[in-house]
Parts: C-alpha cells; sequence; structure tokens
C-alpha cells in the first residue's frame, strides 16, 4: 500500500484510537495508578516496565527504552510499515482511507492480511453451513448430543465443513481468490504432481482459532463420522499467520478472566474449554495441536504468576501434565493440578456435577509437587523396594528442575513420610542423581527486521529535566524560550525535543506528545520524549524548578567558553591588546554568571480568563 496520509486524516485515526483500548486488544494491560503497565512486548523481562500513559496517548518501556503513540506501537509490534498501520487502526476504528493500491509483489504483511481476511470470511461460511445447510446436520446432531448449547456455538464461532473434496476449493474461486494463497493459508492442498487442489477439511466440526485480538488464523476440525479414516483432529499446519506452538485455543476470550482471577486454567481440548467457559469458569485455556511449550508459558507468564493444569484423567492426559513442567518452571510460574475424577474430563464432568462443583475442583487444586508425589505412589508400590526407589529417583529428577533448595528439601521431608523412610536417607538419594542444567527461560522469537531499538543514552541529569519540565508544563515555555539559548543544550536528543518545544507554536502544531513524536524523527529523541511524558507525577515549584535548571545550564555553558578563553590567554604568542580583550570578555561572563535568572511570573504567562458578559456589565 502506498500513497500520501493528510495529517487531518492521521489525527482524526488517532482520535478515534484510544491507545489503552487498542494496546489492551494486544497486551494484558495493568492499571498502575494514572497509568497502565504491563510486561514489555518488546524484550524479555520479569516485571513490568512497559508503561502506557492514557493522558498523553504514548507508551513507553523503561526497559528497552522503546516508545510512541498508537501508530508506533502498531507499526512496532505487527512489525508493519507506518502506512500499513495506520490502515490497521483506520480499519479498526471504520475509517475510510483511500490510498493507492499496493504493487503487486512479495509484500509479506499484504500476504498475512489476505490470508487473515480468507479466514474470517471462511468462518463465517462454515458458520452459515453449521446453522442452515443440509450438510451440517451432522455437526448439529453431534453438538446437540455434546449439550453445546446455542450460545456457545455462537461465542466460539463453530461451523461445519461439508463432506466434498472441493466445497473450500470452489468457495475461493468464487470469492476471487488465488488458489496459491488459499493453499498458504492451509486450507487446501495441491495435488501432487498436478495443477488439481483438493480440501484439507472434510466432514468435520470446526472451531476457530483466534489469536489473541480475537482474528481467526487457523481451524482445529473434529471428524464427525466415527467410521471415517484419519485423525480425529486434524489442525491447520504451520502458516505465515500461525503458529501453533505459540497458540492458546481460547485465549482472546479468556484473557480479562484470567487477569481477574489471578491464574490460568490449562486444559488440553475445545470442547473442555467451552463446557467450562459457558458454566462460568472463563479464566481457561488449551495448547492448541501440540504440548505445551515454552512459547505457551510466556504467554501466560505476561497475564499471571500461577497456573492450574486440568489435564484428562488419563494416563495420556497425566503424562501431557508431568512433560509441561520444564517449561512452567522455567518461565517462574506457580503450578498447581486439579485432578478430575476418572474416567471424567472436565467437560463431562461438568456436564454430570456442574459448574460449581468444577470450580470447587480448582480451588482445591495442589501443588504440582504434591500432585506429583501422590501420582507416583499410584505408578510404583511404596511397600517395595523397587518401588521406594523409583518414587524418590523419579520426585529427585523433577524436585532438582526448580534449582530451589528449600522446595527441594521440603519435598524430601514430603516423600520419607509418604515411604516411611527418614529424610536423611531420601535426601542423600537427592544428592546422588545428576543434577540436570537449570531449565532456560523461555526464548523470545527473534526480532524481526525493521524492530531493533536503537541503543539509547540518556541525556544529562539538567537536560532531562529540562525537557521534562518543559514538556508536562507547557505555561511555562513562552517564558523559557526568551531565557534559553538552545546551544546551552548539548545532548542531541535533548536539543531536537526542546527545539520541536520552541518550533510547535510557529509551525502550528499543538504540542501534545503525539503531535511532537510526529514532529521528531531521530530514534533518541523519541525515546526520550516517551520517557519523559510517560509519567505524570506532580512536579513542585515547577517555574522555580525550571529557572534554577536554566541557570545551571547557562553557567555550565559559560565555564565551558571561559576556560577555552583562559586556553587563548595562555597563549605566549598573544598580543597584549588581543590578551585584554579576552580578560574583558572572561570578566563579563563571571559576571553574567553570578545573576540569577529570575522565575517566571505565572500571573503573566497565564493570564486569567476573560471576564463574563455579565461580569463586564457590573464592573466586577
Amino acid at each position: 500500500m502506498a500513497g500520501f496520509i493528510p495529517e487531518s486524516t492521521l489525527e482524526q485515526i488517532r482520535a478515534a484510537s484510544d491507545i489503552v483500548d487498542v494496546i489492551g486488544s494486544y497486551l494484558p494491560l495493568k492499571k498502575a495508578g494514572a497509568n497502565f503497565v504491563a510486561l514489555c512486548p518488546f524484550h524479555r523481562e520479569k516485571s513490568p516496565s512497559f508503561n502506557v500513559n492514557p493522558s498523553r496517548q504514548i507508551f513507553h518501556c523503561f526497559g528497552c527504552h522503546k516508545g510512541g503513540d498508537v501508530f508506533t506501537f502498531v507499526k512496532e509490534y505487527e512489525n508493519l510499515p507506518f502506512v500499513e498501520a495506520v490502515k490497521r487502526l483506520a480499519d479498526r476504528a471504520k475509517i475510510p482511507l483511500d490510498l493507492e493500491p499496493e504493487t503487486p509483489g512479495g509484500n509479506p504483511r499484504q500476504l498475512k492480511d489476505t490470508l487473515l481476511q480468507i479466514h474470517e470470511q471462511l468462518t463465517q461460511r462454515w458458520q452459515n453451513c453449521l446453522a442452515n445447510e443440509a450438510a451440517g446436520g451432522a455437526a448439529r446432531e453431534y453438538l446437540a448430543s455434546r449439550g453445546v448449547s446455542p450460545e456457545a456455538v455462537k461465542l466460539f464461532r463453530l461451523g461445519a465443513a461439508p463432506e466434498a473434496w472441493d466445497d473450500t476449493v470452489n468457495w475461493a474461486k468464487s470469492k476471487g481468490y488465488d488458489l496459491a494463497d488459499v493453499e498458504k493459508a492451509g486450507l487446501i492442498l495441491r495435488k501432487e504432481g498436478t495443477e488439481h487442489y483438493y480440501d484439507r477439511f472434510r466432514g468435520r466440526l470446526m472451531f476457530p482459532i483466534c489469536d489473541e485480538q480475537g482474528r481467526v488464523i487457523g481451524f482445529s476440525g473434529r471428524v464427525l463420522d466415527p467410521g471415517a479414516k484419519g485423525a480425529k483432529y486434524v489442525n491447520s499446519p504451520e502458516t505465515p499467520i500461525f503458529t501453533k506452538s505459540k497458540v492458546f485455543f481460547g485465549l482472546d476470550k479468556s484473557k480479562r478472566a484470567i487477569l481477574e482471577a489471578g491464574f490460568a486454567i490449562v486444559c488440553e481440548g475445545q470442547l473442555d474449554l467451552i463446557a467450562c467457559h459457558m458454566a462460568g469458569v472463563k479464566n481457561i485455556v488449551a495448547p492448541q495441536g501440540t504440548a505445551f511449550t515454552a512459547d505457551h508459558a510466556r504467554i501466560l507468564k505476561r497475564y499471571v504468576n500461577e497456573v492450574v493444569l486440568c489435564f484428562d484423567s488419563d494416563e495420556a492426559g497425566q503424562n501431557a501434565m508431568a512433560r509441561s513442567l520444564d517449561a512452567l518452571l522455567a518461565s517462574g510460574l506457580a503450578i498447581r493440578v486439579a485432578t478430575v475424577p476418572a474416567p471424567h474430563d472436565p467437560d463431562s464432568f461438568i456436564k454430570e456435577e456442574g459448574g460449581e462443583a468444577f470450580a470447587a475442583l480448582i480451588t482445591a487444586a495442589k501443588g504440582f509437587f504434591d500432585h506429583h508425589l501422590e501420582r507416583l505412589c499410584r505408578l510404583h508400590d511404596p511397600a517395595t523396594d523397587r518401588g521406594r526407589q523409583a518414587v524418590v529417583r523419579e520426585m529427585g529428577e523433577a524436585l532438582l528442575k526448580t534449582g530451589s533448595a528449600v522446595t527441594i528439601d521440603a519435598f524430601a521431608q514430603k516423600t520419607a513420610l509418604r515411604l516411611g523412610v527418614q529424610p536423611e536417607a531420601v535426601r542423600a538419594e537427592f544428592k546422588r542423581l545428576r543434577r540436570p542444567a537449570p531449565p532456560a527461560p523461555p526464548a523470545d522469537p527473534p526480532p524481526e527486521a525493521g524492530t531493533v531499538t536503537p541503543t539509547f543514552s540518556p541525556p544529562p541529569v539538567l537536560e532531562g529535566w529540562l525537557v521534562k519540565l518543559l514538556l508536562h508544563q507547557p505555561e511555562l515555555r513562552a517564558w523559557a524560550v526568551e531565557q534559553l539559548a538552545p546551544d546551552w543544550v548539548e545532548h542531541p536528543a535533548a536539543r531536537a525535543v526542546v527545539d520541536a518545544l520552541f518550533a510547535a507554536p510557529q509551525s502550528g502544531t499543538t504540542a501534545d506528545a503525539p503531535a511532537l513524536l510526529a514532529a521528531v524523527t531521530d530514534a533518541s529523541a523519541r525515546q526520550l520524549l516517551t520517557a519523559s511524558a510517560a509519567l505524570d507525577r506532580p512536579i513542585p515549584n515547577p517555574g522555580v524548578q525550571l529557572a534554577d535548571v536554566i541557570t545551571r545550564l547557562r553557567n555550565a555553558h559559560i565555564e565551558a567558553h571561559r576556560a577555552t578563553l583562559r586556553q587563548r590567554m595562555a597563549d605566549p604568542a598573544l598580543d597584549e591588546a588581543e590578551r585584554l580583550a579576552l580578560l574583558r570578555e572572561d570578566n563579563e561572563l563571571r559576571v553574567l554568571k553570578q545573576r540569577p535568572v529570575p522565575p517566571p511570573d505565572l500571573t503573566r504567562t497565564n493570564p486569567p480568563p476573560p471576564p463574563s458578559d455579565e461580569a463586564a456589565q457590573t464592573g466586577l
């Protein structure tokens, strides 16, 4: 997409795109005073340093120093060109944006937009099939047999793929899509050695998979014919918009509930999640078509510090739960385990016992290692030497992954008590086990092109305070223009921000943070601007403080100039007239340095509002 976007259009889109709402659709924002905070999406961190300021409509990370307005965030987070970010926000705000179309070619963003559009429209097509077509009859019967309500079908946008080899192929042709793009979306496959395509999903109940913003990025299809060959579930393959190891089913609908509850429940399947959600237990997610990964743990860590695992009670479910330990420990998440009585899974348990009973199971969930010890004692007979050795070995191997001496010792005692042996014996056995290397923290995805943040070098303290005072106290800027010589500010980023602040009235630009960001092109200056604007803390006696800062900057500049004069006067080749002239200049600078800069008269800087008509008539 190319074209010129008028400043008035940019302002209209910015005004319609509240930065808290926009960023909140990508990240779990938490209120912190007047602002909002989150774990930064641009670098790995354990405590939130990403700050969103709603009054100034900017964001800034005090860890990696990325910052900007709502356009900057979408551009950086989605790795988009600026114009594409503007288009994304314009579409979100339903503001028409007429630009020249992109020249056809290998634009990855254009491909992603096309794939998102295909997924959304195909979701609607399959929803209609489920609701209204004979081809959706088997799916309707299956959902009724599982007790899935019409409300759940609508909320999760369930659909039905007809039992045909070319339904999606023909649909894509009717919509004018290039079949090569539909293949890239993972929805059709090419018959080897030919140009013929056939459908990936046929005769299945379809579960749309959404990203955290609620956009459909893939599908999971459940077979409806018990006698059909092939897997019970078929999932979308990896595509430019879908990476299964980084996606949770249901997170787009549960993220607010997860934040409110303070922990996330992790279950295995889509129908389990839907049953829990409709029963009122909404802080729940399900890994999509893969084992629980380090990326999954990293995503949940952005929201909460604790997870409750609620996998199926069969051996496969319990083994899957045990395999998730490494990723969860590496992320620093606390882990509990909720046990659903056999032979139930969460869906069947809720159908039989109700949502309140399931919520009680979650509340009663035990710590991971308490559950693990009980499970090992069921798998291995503690009454035999072989069983005791197996319990101690497997318990020790799991505990050593924590790297926590306190946890290891506590469960050495619990294990000893459960086996009827001395704690010292269990501790000794734990020490004999080869200690594995601590699990590596979940790696952030490698930065894409154009997302590297330049190294930020903050200005000296005085110049930093100058920027903050001028930015937060706009009533002092006119006075500061008269008192401050621009060359007193030496840091390039601080100088650029000050110049932009002083130039705003002459250029007719509003001097709020988003407008200043548009006027400042240097990356370091933009980082300084967002860092200075991010926190709205009251500044006592701002006029006095600004006068003091300007006085010190002036004096530092004077001293630097006097040092140069003294160096020149020390030159033995200098004639007497030149030496006297330099001496007089040095004396003038010394006198100037002793002269304070008086604080601004705020009654003059901020004149009172004009009197009302009634006051003018009465002379008051």
